[in-house]
Parts: C-alpha cells; sequence; structure tokens
C-alpha cells in the first residue's frame, strides 16, 4: 500500500473541477518494488525493447511511461533532449500514479475509466504535468490487466503523433507479451502431440488447407479442425499462425 500522503486539494464553488494546491507522490520501499519489478520482469522488458525499437523512428520528443495494474511506475524511457527536464521532475521508479498519490493525471484516469485517455496539460492536478500532453491506455491480456502505458509530450503540435503512437505501441507490446508468455509456459511444461497431431500442424505449417489436410491423411475435415482445436489448446493459441509461429520457436516443427 501507499505510504502517508499529504495532499491538499482546494475545491472551487459550484462543483466545479478542484484545483490542486500541492501534491507529493507515495512510492514502494525499495523492497516492494523489487518485488514488483520481479513479478512484471517479463512486462518491463518487452515495453523496453518495444520502446527502443520505436524510438529510432520518433522525430517529436516523447515520454514513456509504464505502470503495474496498480499504477506503480516499473519503467521509464524518454527522447533524450528531455533527460534535464525528467532528471528535475519528482518522477521516479517505484512511484503511484494513483489520482491519491499525485492527483489527477492520465495514468489514474485510465485506472479509473478502464479505458484509453488524453489528457491535456490543463487537466492534470500536479504542477509538474500542466505542460504535459499525456495518452494512457491499459494493457490488458484476456481479461487481465497488466498494467498501462502513458506517452507523453510538451509539444503540442506533436499531440496527433502522440495519440497515434500511443495506441500503436501497445498491440506491439501485447503481441510480443503473449508469445513471450506462452513460450515460458511451453519451456515450463513442453507440449507432447500425438502423431496425428503432429502430422496435421506440419502440413498446417505449409499451408495446406483443411480440405486438404483432410485428403492427404485421408480422415473427414471435422476430424482435422478438432485435431486443430487440440494443437491450439495446448499451444495456448487462438490462430494458424500464432501456432506456426509458438511451434517453429520450439522445435516442434
Amino acid at each position: 500500500m501507499p505510504g502517508t500522503i499529504n495532499t491538499l486539494r482546494q475545491h472551487s464553488e459550484g462543483g466545479h473541477p478542484r484545483e490542486s494546491v500541492f501534491l507529493t507522490g507515495s512510492f514502494l520501499s525499495k523492497q516492494q518494488f523489487e518485488y514488483a519489478c520481479t513479478k512484471n520482469k517479463l512486462l518491463i522488458m518487452v515495453f523496453q525493447h518495444c520502446i527502443s525499437n520505436i524510438k529510432e523512428h520518433l522525430s517529436g520528443t516523447f515520454l514513456f511511461l509504464l505502470t503495474d495494474a496498480e499504477g506503480v511506475l516499473l519503467a521509464m524511457d524518454y527522447s533524450e533532449n528531455l533527460a534535464d527536464t525528467v532528471i528535475q521532475s519528482p518522477i521516479r521508479l517505484g512511484m503511484y500514479f494513483t489520482e491519491e498519490s499525485c492527483g489527477v493525471n492520465a495514468i489514474s484516469e485510465a485506472i479509473r475509466l478502464d479505458d484509453q485517455i488524453y489528457l491535456p496539460p490543463e487537466e492534470h492536478e500536479s504542477p509538474f504535468f500542466k505542460s504535459w500532453h499525456c495518452f494512457s491506455t491499459p494493457l490488458t491480456i484476456g481479461r487481465n490487466n497488466v498494467g498501462y502505458l502513458d506517452v507523453s509530450t510538451i509539444n503540442a503540435d506533436m499531440k496527433s503523433e502522440l495519440v497515434a503512437i500511443a495506441k500503436l505501441i501497445p498491440a506491439h507490446m501485447l503481441s510480443s507479451y503473449q508469445d513471450q508468455l506462452t513460450t515460458q509456459h511451453a519451456e515450463q511444461f513442453p507440449v507432447k502431440f500425438t502423431e496425428r497431431q503432429q502430422k496435421v500442424l506440419k502440413l498446417i505449417s505449409q499451408g495446406v488447407t483443411v480440405k486438404a489436410i483432410a485428403i492427404k491423411l485421408q480422415i473427414k475435415e471435422c476430424t482435422v479442425n478438432h485435431h486443430k482445436k487440440i494443437i491450439f489448446d495446448k499451444l495456448g493459441v487462438q490462430s494458424s499462425t500464432e501456432a506456426v509461429s509458438i511451434a517453429s520457436r520450439l522445435s516442434y516443427l
């Protein structure tokens, strides 16, 4: 749980939006943060890899933040010309980005709404973010929320690119995360295929249709589909493309 939070908010009359006067963030202890990093090791690795790749193609100035499902900052990256700004900021690893910790921000709103959100500078409560355009989105695998991604910029002219980037990165991250997760599980619990399933999988990898597989193996198409379902279930995938990708990586083909 967060430590003591010193927060003073001034509420304007008539139900208008509240205005933050003083906000200090709360942090995990060193031991708690190390545990959070260990628990989310794969997510952090995928984030770092994806951001490293995309930064090479960016012309603007951006800040990238990754939190866990509780809003704790696990990792961050930023454009080189933002180094001084970030270093002098209150942002530190292990910091809670919940509303209680640092006021209304893009991540806290994504947590509250359970949806992606763009938050302009004037809607942030923390003074530090008053010049930032931020886009935050939940990172969801199936029905499980594994964390939040925030992409921010202080350049208003980059707002459109900001939103495009922030919508693009999660798809790459989650695809890579799911692949790595499936691979780790398969390595820990090796998949065993029957001889017939192995033949079906090999033919799938060659792009052979269900009808052609049925003819080649002299079985019914419904039987081929049954084998495909079992293969998909064993590999933890939902498509032939995913099945071939995972099977190749694990040397099942």
